[in-house]
C-alpha cells in the first residue's frame, strides 16, 4: 500500500494522465482564489485549524503549513509523508496519501510546485499592475496636474478680464441709457410744465375776461334804467357772445407726463431677466386651475395643473356652477393677484391652439359672446397662438407678434406696482410682448385651449 502511494506521488506531477484512476484533480489558478485570499488563507484558515484541534501535533502542522513559501520540507502529521500537494478545496498543504485515501479524497488538488508557481505568477501580475498604476499616477501628477496648475492662473485671469469687460460694457450701456432716459424725462417734464403754464395763463386771462364781462352785465342789470336796459339788447348780446367764445377747459393727455418717456427695452429686459432667473421664476406652488371655472369642453388633471381639450363633449355635463365657463374652453387660476410681482410658466409645447394671460375675476362666464371670450373684451389680456401665428389680444384687438421659434414654454410676469404684464420665453428669457395697463381690480391667471393640453409648471 505504501509503495503504491509513493508511485502515485512520483507520477502525478508529471502529466495529467498519471492521475487517471486516482482522486487527484489538478487545476490551474482559474479555479483557485486570488493571491490576497491565498495569503489570508495561509494565516487565517491555518489558525482556524489550530483552534479546532487541541493536540500538539495539530499545532505543529498548522505552523509548518503557514510557511510553505520558505521551501522547507515538511511532513504530514497523519501519514508522515512530504507535504508536496495543495488542496484547493480546503486551502491547505497535504501529502499524496491525504489526497488518495485521506481527508482530502475527491477534493481538487494540485502539486505544490505548480501551486507555488501560479501564486508567484499572480504576484508578479499584481505587482506589474500596481507598477503600471503607479506610473500612471506619477504621470498624472507630473504632467497633467502640473500643466493644470500652470494653466489655472492664466485661465482665471482671462475669466476675470472677461467678467470685468462684460460688466464694464453693461455698466457703460446702462449709464448711457440712464442719461438718455433722464434727459427724456426732463424734456417731457419741461414740455408739460410749459403746457401747464400756457394753459394757466390762457385760462387765467379767460377767467378775468369772464369776470369783467359778468361784472359789467351785473352792473347793467342793477344800475341801468328799464328804458335804457330795453334798448341795450345789442350790447348784451355782444357781451354774451364774447363770454361764450371763451369756451370750457378740457383736460388732455398733453397735460400729463408721457409714461413712454421712461420706457426702456434694455432696462425692462434686465429687470425681467433678474426676476425670471431668480428662485421664484416659476411662481407660487399653490397656483393651480380653479376646478369650478373649468369649461365642460376641457378635462382637468388630478393635480389641477393640466387642461386637456375634449374633442367630444362629455355625455354628462358637470353640475351647474356660476363660476364655470359654459361655452368657451376657458379656465381660470386659483390665485388672485393684486400686489407685488408674480410670475408663472405654462408648458404649451403640445398645443397648437391656446391662450394664456390674465383677466378680472368679474369676467363673464356664461354664453358664447365676446364678453366671455378671452382677449375679446376689456377685462382680459392674453397671448394667443392659433394656426401657427402668435398675437397679443385685448378688447378685441390683435397685435401680431414676431416669434423666431415656437416656444415650448411661455412665462408670464405681472408687476403690480408698475402695472406691467409681460409674456416671455423662459428658455431664452426673450420678451415676447409687454403691456402697461392701469388695472382697476385684482387679476387671475386665465387660459384657453382647443388643441391637446397645456400645463402650469412648478
Amino acid at each position: 500500500m505504501t509503495e503504491e502511494l509513493i508511485t502515485c506521488d512520483l507520477t502525478c506531477p508529471s502529466s495529467p494522465s498519471a492521475t487517471e484512476g486516482t482522486s487527484f484533480k489538478p487545476v490551474g489558478m482559474d479555479g483557485e482564489q486570488p493571491i490576497f485570499s491565498v495569503l489570508k488563507e495561509q494565516g487565517g484558515e491555518a489558525g482556524a485549524d489550530t483552534d479546532a484541534s487541541t493536540s500538539p501535533a495539530a499545532t505543529t502542522t498548522t505552523d509548518t503549513e503557514s510557511g510553505f513559501f520558505s521551501g522547507e520540507s515538511e511532513l504530514c502529521v497523519e501519514h508522515e509523508s512530504e507535504l508536496d500537494w495543495f488542496c484547493a478545496t480546503e486551502q491547505k498543504l497535504i501529502c499524496s496519501h491525504c489526497a488518495i485515501v485521506g481527508s482530502c479524497h475527491g477534493h481538487t488538488v494540485t502539486p505544490l510546485a505548480t501551486r507555488v508557481t501560479a501564486v508567484r505568477n499572480q504576484l508578479v501580475d499584481v505587482c506589474e499592475k500596481i507598477q503600471l498604476q503607479a506610473l500612471r499616477i506619477e504621470k498624472f501628477i507630473d504632467q497633467t496636474l502640473t500643466a493644470k496648475e500652470q494653466k489655472l492662473q492664466t485661465t482665471a485671469n482671462s475669466a476675470r478680464e472677461q467678467i470685468l469687460a462684460q460688466v464694464s460694457a453693461a455698466r457703460e450701456a446702462l449709464e448711457e441709457e440712464e442719461q438718455r432716459l433722464l434727459e427724456e424725462v426732463q424734456r417731457e417734464e419741461e414740455r408739460v410744465e410749459q403746457c401747464l403754464l400756457t394753459q394757466r395763463a390762457h385760462w387765467s386771462q379767460a377767467l378775468a375776461s369772464l369776470s369783467q364781462t359778468r361784472s359789467g352785465l351785473v352792473h347793467m342789470l342793477t344800475h341801468t334804467p328799464d328804458t335804457q336796459l330795453a334798448a341795450s339788447v345789442q350790447e348784451i348780446s355782444e357781451r354774451v357772445e364774447e363770454a361764450e367764445g371763451v369756451g370750457d377747459p378740457c383736460d388732455t393727455d398733453q397735460l400729463n407726463l408721457n409714461p413712454g418717456c421712461s420706457d426702456s427695452k434694455l432696462l425692462r429686459g434686465l429687470w425681467a431677466t433678474a426676476v425670471l432667473l431668480g428662485p421664484n421664476a416659476y411662481g407660487s406652488p399653490y397656483l393651480k386651475f380653479d376646478e369650478r371655472t373649468v369649461s365642460p369642453l376641457l378635462s382637468l388633471s388630478d393635480d389641477f395643473c393640466t387642461l386637456t381639450f375634449l374633442h367630444k363633449k362629455p355625455r354628462q355635463s358637470p353640475p351647474y356652477d356660476p363660476a364655470r365657463f359654459d361655452c368657451w374652453p376657458n379656465a381660470l387660476g386659483s390665485l388672485s393677484l393684486s400686489s407685488g410681482t408674480h410670475s408663472w410658466v405654462m408648458d404649451v409645447g403640445q398645443s397648437a391652439a391656446f391662450k394664456v394671460g390674465v383677466c378680472y375675476a368679474s369676467l363673464e362666464r356664461k354664453g358664447s359672446g365676446n364678453e366671455a371670450r378671452l382677449g375679446n373684451n376689456r377685462q382680459s389680456w392674453v397671448l394667443s397662438h392659433y394656426d401657427g401665428d402668435y398675437s397679443f389680444c385685448h378688447a378685441g384687438k390683435n397685435v401680431p407678434l414676431q416669434v423666431v421659434r415656437r416656444p415650448q414654454k411661455i412665462g408670464l410676469l405681472l408687476d403690480w406696482p408698475s402695472q406691467t404684464l409681460m409674456f416671455y420665453e423662459p428658455d431664452s428669457s426673450a420678451v415676447l410682448y409687454s403691456v402697461t395697463q392701469q388695472f382697476k381690480a385684482p387679476l387671475v391667471p386665465a387660459c384657453a385651449v382647443t388643441d391637446r393640453s397645456i400645463t402650469i409648471l412648478h
